[in-house]
């Protein structure tokens, strides 16, 4: 099974974080942000991810180090659990419709970490969660996988809505982009490495 088994302790955070990519979207996370935790879950349900995070912070300060932590962590940990890469589908996307929210994204897992954010979600709160940490939330964690990633809302007035349909957009593509392919043999890539 692929998986990944790492803690970070930094002077803001501790984080414990346990994911298998060929799960079947079982998650346990703790966070201390309710919210988040709810985003994680709907994330890894539809890339069939099991999940474990345990996580505290400087809440006091506000969210922003431990929901980037955490994109940090798990980015380090689905690099890991990928190893090689080899026969793996390596893109994903999806077209997903929540409601009145209708977002786009797209993944390529090709080891250049990168955000494209094309989202004009209302600013606020949902819940204790600050619309614009899910930008920095998606940013960590694609940089530190090294996942090409676009997201894109098409649609949408609901703040819940438009972010739900976010994470559940990017788990499925993320689910897709690493499932194996028979066919596939070696790395997916023109160069013969990623």
């Amino acid at each position: 099974m692929r998986s990944a088994n790492l803690n970070r302790t930094t002077l803001e955070t501790e984080i414990s974080l346990t994911l298998a990519i060929d799960g079947s979207g079982r998650v346990n996370v703790d966070t201390g942000i309710g919210f988040f935790d709810h985003m994680l879950d709907a994330f890894c349900r539809f890339a069939h991810f099991d999940l474990e995070i345990k996580a505290g912070g400087d809440l006091k300060v506000d969210q922003h180090h431990l929901v980037e932590d955490c994109g940090i962590v798990l980015g380090q940990a689905l690099k890991e659990a990928l190893g090689d890469k080899s026969g793996i589908e390596r893109v994903g996307d999806c077209l997903f419709p929540m409601d009145e929210a209708l977002v786009q994204v797209a993944a390529d897992i090709s080891n250049r970490g990168f955000l494209v954010w094309k989202v004009d979600c209302p600013e606020g709160m949902v819940g204790d969660f600050p619309v614009e940490m899910a930008e920095e939330f998606f940013r960590a964690l694609a940089t530190n996988a090294g996942i090409t990633l676009h997201i894109c809302m098409l649609d949408g007035k609901n703040r819940h809505h438009i972010l739900e349909a976010l994470f559940k957009a990017t788990g499925r593509a993320f689910g897709l982009a690493v499932r194996k392919n028979s066919h596939v043999d070696g790395v997916p890539s023109t160069k013969g490495s990623l």
